[in-house]
């Protein structure tokens, strides 16, 4: 294998490092979302049951 070989196969595998990095960092931040989504979800469920147990406010 000749010098400019292990350049590129170096060059090559430090790109692929760096994509999977981001993949997994991407990953991570996708899942806090989906756990804050489900939390919202949640938040707005309880206050629609909330707002459904409430007695109408009488019209003057």
């Amino acid at each position: 294998m000749s010098n400019g070989e292990k350049y590129l196969l170096a060059a090559y595998l430090v790109f692929l490092a760096l994509v999977l990095v981001y993949v997994v960092i991407m990953a991570r931040r996708l899942g806090g979302m989906e756990d804050d989504l489900a939390e919202l979800r949640r938040l707005a469920a309880e206050r629609e049951r909330a707002e459904d147990d409430r007695e109408p406010e009488p019209v003057a």
